[in-house]
């Protein structure tokens, strides 16, 4: 049960950041999930493991550095865009 809150939050997260930075995360739902672990594991890196826990992901670290992935890719696949 442990595994399955843990793909429901990071989804969440992922999905979150995608609102904040206004760009849809590419790969539906499990891009969502991709970018809510990735994002997780950036944002314990950068500001450590804070704030509140959910289902072993610390929130706040977690959304920010799900933020700054869904940017720098949006980033990323607008410029291999506009080349290609």
């Amino acid at each position: 049960m442990g595994f399955l809150w843990s793909l429901i939050i990071g989804g969440i997260i992922g999905w979150l950041a995608g609102i904040i930075v206004g760009r849809d995360v590419p790969g539906g739902i499990i891009g969502n999930i991709i970018a809510g672990f990735v994002g997780a594991w950036l944002g314990s890196l950068i500001l450590g493991d804070w704030g509140p826990t959910i289902a072993d992901f610390a929130i706040i670290p977690s959304i920010i550095g799900a933020v700054i992935l869904v940017f720098v890719l949006s980033l990323i696949l607008r410029k291999m865009r506009k080349t290609a």
